[in-house]
């Protein structure tokens, strides 16, 4: 079957495997690497940020590392992932297990041995591929990696945009050189660097950005909202056509979340897994929502529904995913409670496994399953990789794992980050991108009105309103780099909205595929636990928070719901979202426009939750609010919002009928 998808920045990605191949010319020519066999280099396999002016000196020799290199499947991997996830093909849900995926399109065994041969000759122990054969794992100090890459790893100036968290930012300095009996099979590797994921969720605090010149006259201060529109602040600078603005939302309950997305209790997603992605674990996550359910007045977990699965050293070395899973696991429960959730957590050790080779495991682990099937049906990811200009040979993982999961039908959903852009993997065309909203619930309306996430912030100086930008954030989405227009997006998504970037012909992928609430300052009322100095539990916690982390796995608990009691998992699921564009089984989020009442614009927060008094205007769409894209709502498919948002029962029995 002919390919469907195809990279369409071919001049980007010269660009990027010339400059692999002059790297990977000046490090065989390196005084300080002996001779050695013929070598390739990896188109792409160095990362933007290891320029010499942001180096700060070379790992240390003698430093262990666990790399992992990543083995091309067969091409027709592919064209079978597109069929069984089609609504009218005659392979339609005919899913492999993980097992026969690895016999039918994984790398041989020759291949793998091959692989592993090498690296132990080169000296590496503890090599070893994982059971479907993504990848070859292997231990060496820094010395022998730098020799057999033919690399220098050094540590680098962290940024906030690129860090390590509490680790030395380190990368190799220029593109690894393979032996040319190796080359060919490989489609990246990991552990060489360790920045970490981009988390994609957020709390409505803007003091960081506020202006330098204080408001005039004593701070103001007043409550927030527990349903929009509850509180106004009052005799404000006027904006919108009035002084009266309704008050940043405390964090919407579990029963609020319920109502607006139409949750029946019938559709509760019995019998399906949902995975949550996570690095690291967090303490005591059981007991969490355990509160969470009794604080929100909503039902009990079931202990034998709740799951956790720590990957190498886990947490050993810290939680990263702090706050993430917390939300990730509140929100899928809120909209899926009979479910079940197992909840992933990849290695966060600095030893190669921190960034993203641990979250890459993770979605493995899914894949590789237990017993001849996935892990779950359903696997919510809130991170992204970065923008489209991340390495070339990452973009070739994530695409090879996400044809897997659609080939195993595994449905894999991606936050599309918290920020104007296109990230990855949510770009990729197997990955449903699930972008964000700002969702006003009334006391007695559940839905009062909904439109993108797109928030600027304004900060009063001298009883003014001084624009700052997208303080709040806005949900990642636009036309892609990369990839070029999908079949399913034909007709759904208008030419303007999917034309490539640039100079360049041809449609493009466009991101998001679907949304659910994101913006923070109309969010999710956020559960944690809080600890003694002894780590013991000592109290509960709530406080608003938001984010594409909070769409992922709301919409992830919608899809279990339709699910329920179905023959088959409903796989890669854009081919049948995107039949449902334009129908009842969504609500379309609406731009927020002059005839749009007032009280919608937007919402004012005080110094106490803020920092400053602050403004936050809703739909902001336009270049001075930086670092705005050009994405826009709009009436059917937009780059904010995708098709739309589940519209409750109508979504659940839309996605059964179509097979």
């Amino acid at each position: 079957m002919k390919r469907q998808f195809a990279v369409i920045a071919a001049a980007a990605l010269a660009t990027m495997t010339a400059a692999g191949i002059a790297g990977g010319s000046v490090a065989q020519a390196d005084a300080t690497h002996p001779a050695r066999p013929a070598a390739s280099p990896l188109p792409g396999s160095a990362v933007p940020f290891a320029t010499a002016n942001r180096a700060m000196g070379a790992v240390a020799a003698s430093e262990k590392l666990t790399i992992e290199v990543w083995l091309k499947p067969r091409a027709a991997a592919e064209s079978y992932a597109t069929a069984v996830s089609t609504p009218g093909n005659p392979l339609y849900r005919h899913y492999l297990s993980p097992a026969a995926y690895t016999a039918r399109f994984g790398a041989s065994q020759a291949t793998a041995a091959s692989v592993a041969s090498w690296l132990k000759s080169a000296g590496f122990t503890g090599v070893g591929a994982d059971s479907a054969r993504d990848y070859v794992r292997a231990t060496a100090p820094v010395s022998t990696i730098n020799a057999a890459f033919n690399v220098q790893l050094k540590y680098y100036r962290a940024t906030s945009q690129v860090n390590a968290g509490k680790y030395a930012l380190r990368a190799n300095d220029r593109p690894v050189s393979l032996p040319s009996s190796v080359a060919s099979s490989v489609l990246g590797i990991t552990g060489l660097d360790n920045a970490a994921v981009k988390q994609t969720h957020m709390r409505p605090v803007f003091s960081a950005g506020a202006a330098q010149t204080p408001a005039a006259g004593p701070p103001i201060s007043f409550p927030c909202s527990t349903y929009y529109g509850q509180h106004y602040a009052r005799r404000l600078p006027r904006v919108f056509g009035t002084i009266n603005i309704p008050t940043v939302v405390c964090g919407y309950s579990g029963n609020q979340i319920r109502r607006a997305y139409g949750y029946n209790r019938h559709n509760a997603g019995k019998g399906v897994t949902i995975a949550l992605v996570e690095v690291g674990l967090t303490p005591d996550m059981f007991l969490t929502l355990q509160d969470y359910a009794r604080a929100m007045r909503i039902q009990a977990p079931s202990a034998s529904r709740y799951s956790e699965l720590s990957l190498g050293q886990g947490s050993a070395c810290g939680d990263p995913a702090n706050i993430e899973e917390q939300l990730d696991v509140e929100a899928s429960y809120d909209l899926a409670p009979l479910a079940n959730q197992i909840v992933i957590g990849g290695d966060s050790c600095n030893n190669g496994f921190f960034g993203l080779q641990a979250i890459y495991n993770a979605d493995i682990a899914v894949l590789n399953g237990a017993g001849g099937h996935p892990l779950a049906q359903i696997a919510s990811n809130s991170w992204e990789a970065g923008d489209e200009t991340i390495p070339v040979n990452l973009l070739n993982i994530e695409h090879a794992y996400l044809v897997r999961s659609a080939v195993e039908g595994v449905s894999m959903l991606f936050s599309t980050g918290d920020g104007p852009g296109v990230f990855t993997p949510s770009s990729d065309p197997f990955a449903t991108a699930v972008g964000g909203t700002t969702l006003g619930i009334g006391n007695k309306v559940a839905r009062l009105f909904e439109t993108g996430w797109s928030s600027a912030v304004s900060f009063d100086v001298k009883n003014r309103w001084i624009n700052e930008g997208l303080l709040d954030g806005a949900a990642g989405g636009g036309p892609s780099l990369l990839w070029a227009q999908p079949a399913y997006q034909r007709n759904v998504v208008p030419a303007s909205l999917a034309k490539a970037p640039g100079t360049r012909g041809g449609l493009v992928r466009a991101v998001p595929d679907i949304s659910a609430l994101a913006d923070p300052v109309t969010g999710f009322n956020l559960g944690i636990l809080s600890f003694d100095s002894k780590g013991n539990p000592n109290g509960f916690i709530l406080f608003p928070e938001g984010g594409t982390s909070l769409a992922v796995p709301l919409v992830a608990g919608m899809v279990a719901d339709a699910e329920q009691g179905q023959h088959h998992s409903f796989g890669f699921l854009n081919p049948a979202l995107y039949r449902l564009a334009g129908t009842n089984a969504v609500h379309d989020a609406l731009p927020i426009t002059s005839k749009t009442p007032s009280r919608y614009h937007g919402t004012a927060c005080d110094v106490a939750l803020c920092g400053v008094l602050s403004l936050v205007t809703f739909d902001a769409q336009s270049f001075s609010n930086f670092p705005y894209s050009g994405q826009v709502t709009r009436t059917g498919y937009d780059t904010m919002t995708g098709i739309g948002t589940p519209a409750g029962q109508n979504f659940v029995y839309a996605l059964r009928a179509l097979g």
